[in-house]
């Protein structure tokens, strides 16, 4: 277990963005529409700060229940600044809940899948989110997405 909290933590170092507007979060949600859609998962994708949402897509197969979770587990990543399933895990290793920080499971869950949008220089703005898969792979999902759009975005891309 400790050696997936590490690599959770180690992916988390290097998951930095430039710049996020709200350009990029289109870009980063079209990229997780076209990678579950290319494998046919049922997933809800949610990327959305504190305050407002920049994009949401419920693919089909999904369900409603989907955009529960999806909202539960961003909530998590926002509450700690930290991916929801790395959150989970450090619950494990620990053995304790999210009730050990009073938070209500009707609006928080630590399963994987919400991963923080971090801006260098800036910290945490926003949080994408994939709720349908198992957590693992709902994490999964969404870090390819975002290397995606990090790679299209570095300076070398363009080379």
């Amino acid at each position: 277990m400790t050696d997936l909290i590490a690599e959770l933590e180690d992916q988390a170092r290097k998951l930095i963005f430039s710049a996020f507007t709200e350009d990029t979060a289109l870009t980063l949600g079209q990229a997780l529409v076209d990678m579950a859609r290319a494998a046919g998962h049922p997933v809800v994708i949610s990327i959305r700060g504190p305050n407002r949402v920049y994009f949401h897509a419920a693919l089909p197969g999904s369900a409603p229940l989907n955009d529960l979770w999806a909202q539960r587990k961003s909530n998590t990543a926002l509450m700690f600044h930290a991916a929801s399933y790395l959150v989970g895990q450090r619950h494990l290793a620990r053995g304790n809940t999210l009730a050990v920080h009073g938070l209500d499971p009707a609006n928080y869950a630590d399963h994987g899948g919400a991963v923080p949008i971090v801006v260098s220089g800036v910290g945490m703005v926003a949080v994408a989110t994939v709720s349908g898969l198992p957590s693992a792979d709902d994490h999964a999902l969404v870090l390819r997405g975002i290397e995606q759009v990090l790679a299209q975005q570095s300076p070398a891309a363009g080379r």
